[in-house]
């Protein structure tokens, strides 16, 4: 578990990003994205606005607690909401095979797939979570059948070990989502990339 609470989250900007901390303002950019049945086809359930009001709270609150929590991802020159992408503690309610340890996430707009904004946001936030924050290692986790996700797994260098696989503890037996698979990157085979 991280000890102690720091700034983990600071204000980037990218040639093409602004890679920032969550605000209220986002819960409209926030709400639309998880209406779009694109960005919900690997959820079990319908993310309504509410659900949406109660993530953005919980976002809010882990940035305090935690120092960050996925920061929002937006374009540099528009200032338009593109969705969330970076590190977090992942820690619910229920056992996960990975509980406590730092996970790099991301959910974007459809209209912002296939740019490569996933890959490049994440590659900053790993950089900075090995590299400023002494991580040893980061997990990122997904649907086996989420093919998009993974894939930016791969890009990245992040390793699937098929004896993690795991059932998601909160998707209901037979799901043909309920099946997860689990991405590991040491700050070793980090450092070791071509990052240019």
């Amino acid at each position: 578990m991280i000890e102690g609470v720091i700034d983990k989250s600071p204000r980037i900007e990218t040639e093409r990003l602004t890679l920032r901390k969550w605000e209220q303002r986002d819960l409209d950019g926030l709400a639309e994205m998880n209406a779009d049945p694109l960005v919900r086809e690997f959820f079990p359930q319908e993310i309504s606005y509410a659900v949406s009001e109660r993530m953005l709270s919980r976002m809010l609150s882990k940035q305090e607690t935690d120092g960050f929590c996925f920061p929002v991802v937006e374009d540099r020159v528009s200032g338009m909401f593109l969705g969330f992408c970076g590190l977090g503690i992942l820690d619910h309610s229920v056992d996960w095979p990975f509980e406590g340890e730092v996970e790099i996430g991301w959910r974007l707009i459809s209209n912002a797939w296939g740019k490569g904004i996933a890959t490049e946001a994440a590659r900053f936030w790993l950089g900075f979570g090995f590299d400023t924050q002494g991580f040893g290692e980061v997990v990122s986790c997904t649907s086996a059948r989420n093919s998009r996700s993974r894939s930016v797994m791969q890009r990245l260098g992040m390793v699937w070990d098929v004896s993690e696989d795991f059932d998601h503890p909160q998707i209901e037996e037979g799901h043909p989502l309920r099946r997860h698979v689990i991405y590991r990157l040491s700050r070793d085979k980090f450092a070791g990339q071509n990052h240019d």
